[in-house]
């Protein structure tokens, strides 16, 4: 069936944000007085919303809600004004995004950030996009894999699922894919290696933006 919605992960999907994630956890975790990480453990913490993020850049000792919720704070106050200082939308994307609009194809993207946050990179690097839907965490929805964040965005633009691809850089963004019963599309450029988007039943797996329409293209023929 012809493609008519695209659902993107944001974080190592659309934008490299790895750098300024890792900046702000680290400024948390010193704050707090804790140790800090080097920036090649960041892929394998995030992907499950700040929140997890933090937890899994604490000490394991250190572990518990009120603590993990005193760092996330920090965190968030910091973040809040760097989220925009290293990150950059991957080579390609722009290109694809607009295409993909000229195609009357609809856009949204779906992750597990804070919605503010979502809100703000969007509009900073594709604020001359129409998006159908721009979902992120909020207090009253599961975060990924737990689909209901695709649901969101299938009542703000309503689309048979089998009209639907979502495409992310990690295992999580497969199993929402799965659970939400969408087409999912792996991508190579993101946080995570390609092996775990196999694992993890990837439909396809791409490693350029361009690839995407090639997908689209055999969904017509």
């Amino acid at each position: 069936m012809k493609t008519e919605l695209v659902i993107f992960d944001l974080d190592g999907t659309l934008v490299n944000t790895i750098a300024d994630l890792a900046s702000a956890t680290n400024y948390a975790l010193s704050v707090a007085g804790y140790p800090t990480h080097h920036m090649s453990a960041y892929p394998y913490y995030v992907g499950n919303g700040i929140t997890k993020l933090i937890e899994r850049a604490l000490p394991s000792e250190a572990r518990n809600e009120s603590e993990i919720e005193h760092v996330r704070s920090i965190f968030k106050e910091y973040y809040d004004e760097h989220l925009t200082d290293c990150s950059s939308p991957y080579p390609g994307i722009a290109e694809l995004l607009k295409e993909l609009r000229r195609r009357n194809i609809r856009i949204a993207v779906s992750s597990n950030k804070y919605q503010a946050a979502v809100e703000r990179i969007i509009g900073y690097y594709f604020q001359d996009l129409e998006w159908a839907a721009v979902e992120g965490q909020k207090p009253d929805v599961p975060v990924k894999p737990d689909p209901s964040i695709v649901f969101q965005v299938l009542l703000k633009s309503p689309t048979m699922k089998n009209a639907v691809l979502y495409v992310g850089d990690s295992g999580v963004d497969m199993e929402t894919a799965r659970r939400a019963g969408v087409e999912s599309v792996g991508v190579t450029w993101g946080f995570r290696p390609e092996s775990e988007l196999a694992e993890n039943n990837a439909c396809h797996i791409i490693n350029s933006p361009a690839q995407l329409l090639e997908i689209i293209d055999n969904h017509i023929d």
